[in-house]
């Protein structure tokens, strides 16, 4: 009989915790996580907008991804002169998440950055960033309201993402990194609150998969991305609450 390393059931996601507040400096910051897997996501506001967008009466919002050395079971080098390809692909991911939560014209000329930080790795780390960092920008976006120096909210889409993938031929959701590594196939689902998808990424690692395995791998994100909505939801509701 087939069992998950954590006893979970196909469709479930690992115990979820949300914690704001976690910083005295930034106008939206959480700490997030999802069994092994914690995530630092801080929102910082910067006046100005990149060359493109000078003139043009709308922000941006950009991402930043890294693991800290200690994050994994091998130190993990610093990343100090630019990330490697995969930060760099989980930064552009992220970034382009959120981007399409916001109507970047309510922010006026001004960056929102996000740094996503690695604190531990156990799997799912890039799908973590981006539902943390949701709730990141949703904070720093209201910081920008209460202070008067925007009007209306930019967030106008709630984002989550979440990993699915095919372990001894069954559908799995949430992958931790023993799943992971042994998987047949790996993907993740950004979705937003309307159960529309935003981004699909997946790739076959050894065998193929059929139409009817996308099918389910969808199904199963879909579900756990409405309880990460949930998730998120209730972080934004009281300064500390466990969730999902």
């Amino acid at each position: 009989m087939f069992r998950r390393p954590d006893g979970r059931r196909p469709g479930d996601l690992r115990p979820v915790t949300i914690e704001t507040g976690c910083l005295k400096f930034a106008p939206g910051a959480v700490l997030i996580s999802a069994g092994d897997t914690r995530l630092l996501c801080a929102a910082t506001i910067q006046e100005g907008v990149p060359e493109f967008l000078k003139g043009k009466g709308c922000g941006w919002i950009t991402a930043e991804y890294a693991m800290l050395p200690a994050s994994t079971p091998v130190r993990k080098p610093r990343e100090t002169l630019k990330p490697d390809g995969r930060g760099m692909e989980i930064r552009r991911l992220i970034g382009r998440a959120l981007r399409i939560a916001v109507d970047l014209k309510r922010l006026g000329e001004r960056t929102i950055w996000i740094d996503c930080d690695v604190l531990q790795a156990d799997g799912g780390t890039r799908t973590l960033a981006v539902t943390g960092a949701w709730v990141a920008l949703a904070l720093a976006a209201r910081t920008l309201r209460r202070t008067g120096q925007i009007e209306a909210d930019p967030v106008v889409r709630q984002v989550a993402a979440v990993s699915v993938g095919i372990v001894a031929g069954r559908p799995l959701l949430d992958l931790a990194y023993a799943e992971d590594s042994a998987a047949e196939t790996d993907m993740n689902v950004v979705m937003d609150a309307a159960g529309r998808f935003i981004e699909v990424q997946g790739t076959a690692e050894k065998t193929p998969f059929e139409q009817a395995d996308l099918d389910r791998m969808l199904a199963l994100a879909r579900a756990g991305c409405r309880r990460l909505f949930r998730a998120q939801a209730a972080a934004l509701a009281g300064p500390r609450r466990p969730t999902a």
